[in-house]
């Protein structure tokens, strides 16, 4: 099974802190401290962070009354009137609740975020419960703390104990779940490749499958889970390989937080629908499941506004995760919940709670997605194979081309070398005649002679009367040398 997704919600519902708040959460002035003035109510910190409140409330007879109550002392101390959501039941039991958010401007205008309970243990006799966190990280707590407060808090009938994330359904489809949030049943797939915990009266369309949900609320909400889109890096489409049908052609290296928008977008675009108007309010990177199969796996989270369909703007809360592939292949999942606007602070509480409690069969929807896109990869390994072959044999052409073109230069430069020598050696025999016949004009000018010993081959310059007397003493040891036979840095 696909490990639960936890996903941060920095927009929920928020209430001021209580006098044992310390740092990082709301202060003294809390409306936990006016509540302790004035009722029994008992306070403990919970094990996730946060505070937990509850207890009998004085002075009130309904559980209309008790809300009302609480959520006053929550503006009396925070500074400001909360923004609550619609009131709900919680399913099986006689409790109501209201999420809200507000600003505690004594403690540093901190947004916090928070559910009050109210539940009915009697005639005129009514308890009240509370809990609050940081609005940052309310979307992550809410749950242990609903577990917590329930397992502290016994007004008569408490509300359903709340499912740990990441847990396996033990309900069937459109059952109701013990483990599943507070005021939420759990529902699972016909073809069990999700499971999912959702308010009561909200349904699963029934065309949902293969890992993915669309889900209705009973307002006009939509949440969709899980719905992957194939994507192809820009890179990987070379030669005759094309994007399949509804393929996002989109960078692998995306950053999910920088582009939130322009991949709603894409997401549009690949269902063949048109651009949408979209305001992103906030937006921040999230961990990705835990697991070596999401290893690799960029998510990101963002809330604002989107008019999906032209009949105006509604609130998103929505959720992009960027899972790696091969061959330039990847994928997209894409979780988004879109409700009234009106219902901002409830809606992105709603939508994270879940978001939390989703859990996917990764393997049937790894086997799903992989036989879909088997034909591309195999497109594109028999391209890569082909290309391979084609380098190959363009660098052995090359090489041979080098080769044929340095051994035609290699023959031209050696025969270029040989003319040249020859050359050179031509120019040389005619300088040296030159300087010969100089040095045998000068001698002739200077009645001088060159004469050269036999035996030794020494030749000598002498004048003429020497060297007539040297040749006709002894003819075999000494003779005249003609200009031809002058030798270099001797005769001349």
């Amino acid at each position: 099974m696909r490990a639960t997704l936890r996903f941060a919600t920095p927009f929920l519902l928020s209430i001021v802190c209580l006098s044992a708040c310390k740092a990082g959460t709301p202060g003294n002035s809390s409306p936990a401290n006016q509540a302790q003035a004035q009722t029994p109510l008992t306070t403990i910190s919970a094990s996730t962070g946060g505070k937990i409140v509850y207890g009998s409330v004085a002075g009130v007879t309904t559980q209309p009354a008790a809300l009302a109550k609480m959520l006053t002392m929550v503006h009396t101390n925070s500074g400001e009137k909360p923004q609550i959501g619609k009131a709900f039941q919680f399913t099986g039991t006689n409790s109501v609740g209201v999420f809200f958010t507000v600003t505690d401007h004594p403690d540093g205008n901190l947004p916090l975020a928070g559910m009050v309970i109210a539940t009915a243990t009697g005639p005129n006799q009514v308890q009240a419960g509370m809990i609050y966190d940081l609005a940052s990280r309310f979307g992550q707590t809410v749950n242990p703390m609903l577990q917590q407060l329930s397992s502290v808090w016994h007004p008569g009938a408490t509300p359903a104990a709340v499912r740990p994330q990441g847990g396996a359904s033990t309900t069937s489809a459109g059952g109701s779940a013990a483990g599943a949030p507070a005021g939420m049943h759990t529902v699972s797939l016909p073809d069990s490749t999700a499971s999912v915990s959702i308010p009561a009266g909200w349904t699963v369309d029934p065309q949902s499958g293969g890992g993915t949900m669309l889900i209705h609320g009973t307002n006009g909400e939509t949440v969709i889970l899980g719905n992957m889109f194939l994507a192809v890096d820009p890179s990987a489409l070379k030669g005759p390989v094309k994007p399949l049908k509804g393929q996002i052609v989109y960078p692998s290296n995306v950053d999910p937080v920088k582009s939130f928008a322009d991949l709603i977008q894409q997401f549009r675009k690949s269902n063949n629908m048109g651009p949408a108007p979209i305001q992103i309010q906030s937006a921040e990177q999230v961990a990705p499941p835990s697991g070596a199969e999401f290893q690799g796996e960029r998510c990101a989270q963002a809330t604002g506004q989107v008019n999906p369909d032209g009949k105006g703007m509604q609130g998103m809360f929505r959720v992009i995760c960027v899972t790696p592939g091969q061959f330039g292949d990847f994928s997209f999942l894409d979780y988004v919940a879109e409700f009234p606007t009106s219902e901002a602070g409830q809606g992105n509480a709603m939508a994270a709670a879940i978001m939390n409690s989703f859990n996917e069969n990764i393997a049937l929807v790894t086997q799903r997605a992989t036989a879909q896109a088997a034909p591309h990869i195999a497109q594109l390994k028999q391209v890569d194979a082909q290309q391979r072959a084609a380098n190959q044999q363009f660098t052995a052409n090359a090489v041979n081309n080098i080769h044929a073109i340095g051994a035609a230069a290699t023959a031209r430069m050696n025969a270029t070398e040989a003319a040249n020598s020859a050359e050179q050696a031509g120019w040389n025999a005619q300088q040296n005649a030159n300087a010969q016949n100089a040095q045998g004009f000068s001698n002739y000018l200077l009645d001088q002679n060159v004469v050269q010993n036999n035996f030794t081959g020494a030749h000598s310059t002498q004048w003429n009367s020497a060297a007539d007397a040297m040749v006709q003493a002894n003819p075999n040891k000494y003779s005249y040398v003609s200009t031809p036979n002058y030798i270099p840095g001797t005769d001349y």
